[in-house]
């Protein structure tokens, strides 16, 4: 029997979904048949079929806002991807604790405070709803350079198992732990053809992940399929990073 993920009827709202990974989370809840609507602070390229609205999703009552206006104009909100957050490269010992407060704020607190606007809707929804945290694999393990959003993420994977208990039956909780994945910025990042590939070959699966992988992901989280999944914290990381002791070992073998 095949299996397909119908999400026709249903209203997303991915939160940083014109660019990166949320573009390719946007293009597959669209190509699931979803009504989808995005949210970025500032200007932001626009998705075809998808309803684009500017919000802040530090400020509580532009969240606040966001969410009242899709459900008085679609009329229900069934799933909320929180996938906007980030940080560029910063070393603990000298960024400033307004630096800290940001990248905390926009990577926990934030989706945070999305999911309780969310929830106030669900509950009160027939069909509850399916909130999903895009996380990264820096909850997993240390992230020299970006430690505070290494400590966000880690939060946001333990906030997902909270709030999978204390909002359940109506609405499931879930976050996946993404790891490296292609985007427009993935070559400026990591220093050309030359350095991604370089990257690549460290990957058990050989490749980054592409924003539509990790789309598919959240699609089936978000879907009937994952009914009876909650509070589950998904890895898409191709495999994971093989323990340095391995490279160590080649280099002893081959001398």
């Amino acid at each position: 029997m095949a299996l397909t993920i119908d999400l026709a009827g249903r209203v997303v709202l991915v939160t940083g979904g014109n660019k990166g990974i949320g573009a390719g989370i946007t293009r597959t809840f669209l190509a699931a048949g979803a009504t989808v609507v995005t949210c970025a602070r500032g200007e932001s390229p626009t998705i075809e079929g998808a309803d684009h609205r500017a919000c802040d999703v530090r400020d509580a009552e532009a969240v606040g806002a966001l969410v009242e206006t899709v459900v008085t104009e679609h009329g229900h909100l069934d799933v909320v991807v929180n996938n906007a957050g980030g940080a560029p490269y910063a070393a603990a010992a000298d960024a400033s604790p307004r630096f800290h407060d940001k990248i905390v704020g926009l990577n926990l607190l934030a989706p945070l405070l999305v999911a309780q606007a969310a929830n106030r809707v669900m509950q009160q929804q027939e069909g509850g709803g399916s909130i999903v945290n895009i996380s990264s694999v820096s909850a997993l393990r240390p992230s020299p350079g970006t430690a505070a959003y290494g400590a966000a993420k880690a939060g946001l994977d333990s906030l997902t198992t909270s709030l999978a208990i204390e909002w359940a039956p109506k609405v499931r909780m879930n976050s996946i732990d993404v790891g490296l994945c292609r985007t427009e910025h993935t070559d400026d990042h990591y220093g050309g053809d030359a350095g991604v590939a370089a990257i690549e070959r460290t990957i058990p699966l050989g490749r980054m992940a592409t924003p539509a992988e990790v789309g598919h992901v959240a699609a089936f989280l978000a879907s009937d399929l994952a009914s009876y999944v909650s509070g589950a914290t998904l890895a898409c990381h191709g495999g994971g990073e093989p323990p340095v002791f391995l490279s160590a070992q080649n280099i002893q073998e081959s001398s």
